[in-house]
């Protein structure tokens, strides 16, 4: 039997170990450069939402917010002006050019208004639409206000309530701004303000969203750029590469700084609505507001058979800006005049603090100086009552007004100041991301290449 030769063994082509390893190297890398690319994405959509927020309540809705809340203050004086005006008579000439000249201040503010609000609208058909109609109205009622001044002018009467003639003509011109026009600027300052709570209560909710998944995306970097470097380091028998660990540090820092970042935005967007914004807009309604109580003054003492009508205006005005339990005028007098704490109304969460103090104060000395001029009306003292109001009532009210706008302007200088400072913070993050991607590419290049160089 003649052996046979054993057959020749199969070859085994096992994959080399220098093959395996630069292939493990890039899919870490790989791996590692696309946990980067989350993170400086997520920062990214960050700051561009956050930026968005900022430009919507500090430069576009909320401006439009304060600037027809300062249109229903335009229109209001305009037309206690009139009121003023049209009570004076004959008498008071200094006073009555004064009160002229107001009027056109306040026209020349509310058309200037009414035109910003229009740009403001952008492509808004409806707010378009609303600024159009405030026009028209507001160019109706200076024909009636004009002619109403003429007719009282000619008529020449006593201080006092004027002709019939000169009381039903302005009876349609203030109807008109009441019942018209001052609704239609409110509903200005409503349609802004929805944008302007809406925008809010979606940053609230998206910015932690946005906040929580770069932290978790820079975990994640952070994460990758460590396991390519302990896999590196048991591979090549050697300690963490500089390059990767600086790396590893300027992702920790992009990570932390653009977390803070975000962070401060909301907490500045936040300071700007609740102690800026809102403030503003509150108080900008409470001047309104009285100064329409103060025409309803000069009102009740010109038009006889609408007094009492102009009376319970007044009072219902006075409780929309300070609130206290009230049946009427002269219940309401007396309880502001013992109230000196836990205010209500439109006023009530402004009045803390000193300049919330003198607010409080001023407007208790406006009811005082109220109550003494119906005093006189009830007593048949109208020339008295008349000198009164144009004497210490406007006094006590210039007072008061003057006090609302101080208040005012700190929270205005609140608002503008956080805005400021929350786009100061997206801008510093915004400049920091294209190095911090610049520096982490070349580290990881720096850090790799030459481990890869190795099995060329």
């Amino acid at each position: 039997m003649v052996p046979t030769a054993p057959a020749p063994p199969v070859p085994v082509s096992p994959v080399p170990a220098r093959r395996s390893v630069p292939g493990s190297i890039r899919i870490i890398s790989g791996v590692t450069v696309a946990s980067l690319a989350l993170l400086f994405a997520a920062l990214a959509v960050g700051t561009s939402s956050a930026r968005e927020g900022l430009r919507v309540i500090g430069r576009d809705a909320g401006p439009q917010v304060v600037a027809t809340a300062g249109l229903y203050l335009a229109l209001s004086d305009m037309d206690a002006q009139v009121a003023n005006v049209l009570v004076m008579g004959d008498a008071y000439a200094q006073q009555r050019q004064a009160a002229l000249d107001r009027y056109d201040r306040q026209r020349a503010e509310a058309n200037r208004t009414l035109l910003q609000a229009f740009e403001l609208s952008g492509d808004n058909a409806a707010e378009r639409n609303t600024v159009q109609s405030v026009l028209d109205g507001l160019g109706r009622y200076e024909r009636l206000a004009g002619r109403a001044l003429l007719l009282n002018e000619q008529s020449r009467h006593a201080p006092g309530p004027p002709p019939g003639e000169v009381v039903r003509t302005y009876r349609e011109a203030t109807d008109l701004m009441r019942m018209v026009l001052l609704p239609q600027a409110y509903n200005l300052t409503l349609e802004s303000g929805t944008i302007v709570r809406s925008t809010y209560d979606s940053q609230t909710v998206v910015a932690p969203l946005v906040r929580l998944a770069v932290v978790l995306a820079g975990l994640v970097a952070l994460g990758c750029l460590l396991w390519l470097q302990l896999f590196l380091a048991r591979r090549f028998r050697r300690v963490f590469g500089p390059a990767l660990l600086a790396a590893t540090v300027t992702t920790l820092v992009a990570m932390l700084f653009g977390a803070n970042a975000l962070g401060q935005d909301a907490e500045d967007l936040r300071t700007a609505k609740s102690a800026g914004f809102d403030s503003v807009l509150t108080l900008a309604r409470a001047r309104a507001i009285s100064t329409s109580m103060q025409g309803d003054q000069s009102r009740y003492l010109l038009d006889k058979e609408r007094a009492d009508t102009y009376e319970h205006t007044y009072l219902d005005r006075s409780l929309a800006v300070m609130y206290t339990e009230a049946g009427n005028l002269s219940t309401y007098h007396t309880a502001v005049a013992g109230h000196s704490a836990g205010y209500l109304g439109l006023l009530g969460p402004e009045l803390v603090g000193r300049q919330g103090e003198e607010v409080a104060g001023a407007y208790r000395a406006f009811q005082a100086a109220d109550k003494s001029f119906r005093d006189l009306v009830a007593s048949g003292r109208t020339n008295e009552a008349v000198a009164e109001r144009l004497g210490p009532v406007t006094a006590a009210f210039d007072a008061y007004d003057r006090a609302l706008t101080r208040l005012a302007g700190t929270h205005q200088q609140v608002f503008e100041r956080s805005i400021r400072s929350g786009e100061g913070a997206l801008d510093n993050l915004w400049r920091l991301l294209p190095f911090a991607i610049g520096a982490i590419a070349v580290l990881m290049v720096a850090g790799v290449w030459p481990r890869l160089r190795e099995y060329r």
